[in-house]
């Protein structure tokens, strides 16, 4: 591998394929210090002094490969993992927008959590916010660190399942986790009228009919001209966004802390004890809170330095998941003297925001509700279109969805998912559901299957985090 310039252009020559750290001494040809390379991930970090236009860290993007197989239909250039050069554009993430992208991929704070309350009672809620995430997802996320390090690619864990099983797998990969994620997107413009509604008119006739269909037309394409803006600018609206919805939540906690007259209903059950516990409810309403940690995987080679920024980002992100989950259910289940968990329902925690510190207060936790979806849906839409444009860049989709726009988003790949969002937008919310979660569960232990075979057929690897265990500690752990 070496880096020429011709005609003003910076191009990334493929001269073999075995890894390399060269160090380049030709300033007039090359003007680098260090050319860190790994023809598997395809993602480059350059460090150079100051290349004609450019500023700092640099990334080569546009040439796929995290395998060296590829399809018949793409020839000896998907056999490569793409083309034989690509165009360096500036890392955009910084680390605080690292983690809140994370963040809204995977939980975006308590709403949701109310029926959990109301199917196991604060007991088994609280102690699934504990125990959950040693059992699920800390293992994800040390996975997703592990790999994302090791293939710091727009494809994600498209790159680690094609280096494991070949191109079908990793297409295949792809296609379940694309599907999954436009599904789970869809809800969130359904979940932002939802809330528009309660704050208006909850009998308001835009609930049915023609005129729902335009409000969710509007929201799709005003979230997804947001989302083309590019990622930086995603990445600063998302952590607006979570301050201004935890913020709430801070308050309530706090107060909550000056006024707990009762925390023994944090041991309490559900009325009628182990035998009225909904367990179906309960673990899918925590599944869901705590999952697609590999949603991330598409960021990698957006960040400086993945290798370290990564696992601080995950570490930093589950915390913050936990407690944004434990706090305000902590506040709200310990002011009242008889607290009735059957009324935990989605949208409760306005009630017992209004109960901790007024109706101002509930009102706000309303208005962060419908915000937050907005950070979840750019969150989400911004994963899957990565994800698209880096499978368009190893050649296993049209080249097209490739296309970025001037700031660096994908532009046919947001384009095709927010039409994917609209079609399943029209689905029953229980049916979308159960289309991404079923999607994913197959993505997922596809995604571990490549983990555990990478960690025995390649163990010479380069990875620049690895998680601290053996490859049979790793299966059990698993």
């Amino acid at each position: 591998m070496t880096l020429r310039r011709s005609q003003g252009v910076w191009l990334l020559i493929d001269d073999d394929r075995l890894q390399q750290r060269a160090a380049v001494s030709d300033a007039s040809h090359h003007n680098c210090n260090y050319l860190n390379l790994d023809w598997r991930a395809r993602s480059f970090d350059v460090s150079m002094d100051d290349p004609p236009g450019s500023k700092g860290r640099y990334n080569a993007v546009g040439n796929g490969s995290g395998s060296h197989h590829g399809s018949s239909r793409h020839g000896s250039q998907a056999e490569e993992g793409g083309s034989n050069h690509g165009h360096f554009h500036k890392k955009s993430l910084s680390f605080p927008a690292l983690v809140v992208l994370i963040f809204y991929g995977v939980s975006g704070g308590p709403f949701g959590m109310e029926e959990a309350v109301a199917a196991g009672g604060p007991l088994l809620t609280l102690l699934g916010l504990v125990l959950l995430p040693l059992a699920w997802s800390i293992p994800e996320a040390l996975v997703t660190a592990e790999l994302s390090t090791a293939f710091p690619e727009a494809s994600g864990f498209v790159a680690w399942v094609s280096a494991a099983f070949g191109p079908y797998w990793g297409f295949m990969e792809g296609y379940w986790s694309w599907l999954s994620g436009v599904a789970d997107n869809s809800l969130y413009a359904v979940l932002i009228l939802d809330y528009v509604l309660r704050l208006l008119d909850p009998d308001s006739p835009l609930m049915e009919g023609l005129p729902r269909a335009a409000f969710l037309l509007a929201t799709c394409a005003l979230l997804t001209m947001l989302n083309l803006r590019g990622l930086q600018f995603v990445g600063r609206t998302a952590i607006l966004v979570c301050v201004f919805s935890l913020l709430p939540f801070i308050i309530m906690s706090c107060w909550g802390l000056k006024g707990y007259q009762y925390p023994s209903n944090w041991l309490d059950l559900p009325a009628g004890g182990l035998q009225a516990v909904e367990w179906g409810t309960l673990l899918n309403v925590m599944f869901w809170n705590l999952n697609y940690w590999d949603s991330a995987a598409s960021f990698a080679g957006e960040v400086d330095n993945p290798g370290r920024a990564f696992p601080r980002a995950m570490a930093c992100c589950i915390v913050l998941v936990v407690l944004s989950g434990a706090l305000p259910i902590l506040a709200g289940t310990g002011v009242s003297a008889n607290p009735d968990y059957a009324l935990w329902e989605d949208g409760y925690f306005e009630a017992a925001a209004t109960a901790v510190g007024g109706p101002w207060l509930g009102l706000w936790v309303v208005i962060a509700a419908a915000v937050s979806n907005v950070g979840l849906f750019e969150a989400e839409m911004s994963s899957d279109s990565m994800q698209l444009m880096g499978m368009a860049d190893r050649g296993m989709v049209p080249k097209v969805l490739g296309r970025r726009t001037k700031s660096g988003s994908p532009l046919v790949a947001t384009l095709l998912s927010a039409t994917g969002v609209l079609l399943l937008g029209f689905l029953s919310f229980s049916a979308i559901v159960e289309i991404l979660n079923s999607l994913y569960v197959f993505a997922e232990l596809l995604e571990f299957a490549a983990f555990i075979k990478l960690r025995m057929d390649r163990p010479d690897l380069p990875r620049p985090f690895r998680v601290p265990l053996s490859t049979t500690g790793c299966i059990v752990m698993l």
